[in-house]
């Protein structure tokens, strides 16, 4: 069986092998266990591999490289119609012989796969929607017309659309999906954290306007400035690093809050397993696979409520739901550090929800959609 990749993510070439993001490449290495060959269209870098990249496992994965292209100015959209065609002739090559295509969105390329894939109505498909699929979230134009195709039942036949969350009204094509970071075998028994100051709270992800770390480093400011024992470990980097920075310099929290930038999987594991809670106010999310590995860990998430947040939190049984009011929020976070027999019930229930989903079971799904 062919497996035909479509996706924006950019791919890098060092000593014969492939790289990509490695929670990407973690993902899709098990989707190529399930087919003979693999073909990759998607853009290629000239650069190295950073830190935050992995090599795929398979040494017979073909890359058709395609140019990269963004519409978030006047001139990149002039550019990206220029290169429209070499793309969309090359993902039309591609799908034409594929015994499976699978389409990687939301993004630019994932936008053009969407609009092809029509062409090919008889043959087997999914797509992996790793967005925000909540049909109220306001999303960008290109987001909401890769939505719309996705789950339209006439031009998007033979599809299954792997979705984060079980949402009302969807469509037969529309499929409640999950992603996963650890195998099975890392269940020995469920993690028992003493919760007891000082507190150790943890941020991962990137350091973006997006997932508002600031804010996260504010709460922190604020729990000490009333009183509260506890540190903030951050992984990851990006664009506010400097500001986050500074921010912690001029406010005197150096000896509180400590930045590790982008680490191995094996380093976040780690922070995981010596941390008490996890805080992610973030914006927008798919499915923040930060916050099922925390709970994997028994590690209490405090979370904005985005995206499938609040069903993956029981609606506040297995953490907290930030409201983005920092008064507010400061209070509920006070109250629960001060209940340790709560902040263990929630580790509790957040370890037995989360391992459901494991590497294990995400590859028995798999062999159900692309078998």
């Amino acid at each position: 069986m062919k497996l035909v990749v479509i996706t924006h993510t950019p791919h890098f070439k060092k000593d014969g092998k492939l790289f990509a993001y490695g929670p990407y490449v973690r993902e899709m290495n098990l989707w190529f266990k399930q087919a003979d060959a693999v073909v990759v269209v998607a853009p290629l870098n000239n650069d190295g591999p950073g830190t935050i990249h992995e090599a795929y496992t398979s040494q017979d994965v073909a890359l058709h490289d395609i140019p990269s292209i963004s519409f978030i100015s006047f001139s990149e959209g002039l550019l990206a119609l220029l290169r429209l065609p070499v793309i969309k002739w090359k993902i039309f090559q591609a799908m034409r012989k594929a015994d499976h295509i699978h389409l990687r969105c939301p993004g630019t390329i994932g936008l053009v796969g969407c609009m092809m894939q029509p062409l090919f109505p008889k043959r087997p498909k999914s797509a992996k929607y790793a967005g925000n699929w909540d049909p109220r979230a306001r999303q960008p134009l290109s987001y909401r017309i890769q939505k719309w195709i996705l789950q339209h039942t006439f031009l998007t036949r033979n599809m299954k659309v792997l979705v984060y969350g079980d949402w009302p009204g969807q469509t037969s094509n529309v499929k409640p999906f999950f992603t996963a970071s650890y195998p099975e075998q890392k269940i020995e028994s469920l993690r028992t954290p003493h919760f007891k100051p000082p507190y150790r709270l943890l941020f991962v992800g990137g350091l973006t306007h997006g997932k508002r770390p600031l804010y996260a480093v504010k709460l922190v400011e604020a729990l000490i400035a009333s009183g509260v024992d506890c540190r903030l470990d951050i992984y990851g980097g990006g664009a506010e690093r400097n500001s986050i920075i500074d921010y912690i310099s001029s406010h005197q929290l150096t000896a509180v809050i400590f930045l590790h930038g982008n680490q191995p999987p094996t380093v976040v594991e780690n922070a995981y397993k010596q941390s008490d809670l996890l805080l992610l106010p973030s914006r927008s999310e798919g499915w923040p696979k930060v916050v099922a590995e925390a709970m994997f860990w028994g590690v209490v998430p405090v979370v904005s409520r985005v995206s499938c947040v609040p069903w993956m939190l029981g609606e506040g049984r297995r953490g907290l739901l930030l409201e983005m009011q920092p008064e507010s929020d400061i209070q509920r976070l006070r109250t629960l550090l001060s209940d340790p027999e709560a902040l263990q019930e929630m580790s509790l229930k957040a370890q037995a929800w989360s391992h459901q989903y494991t590497l294990d079971a995400f590859e028995a799904e798999l062999k159900k959609i692309v078998g």
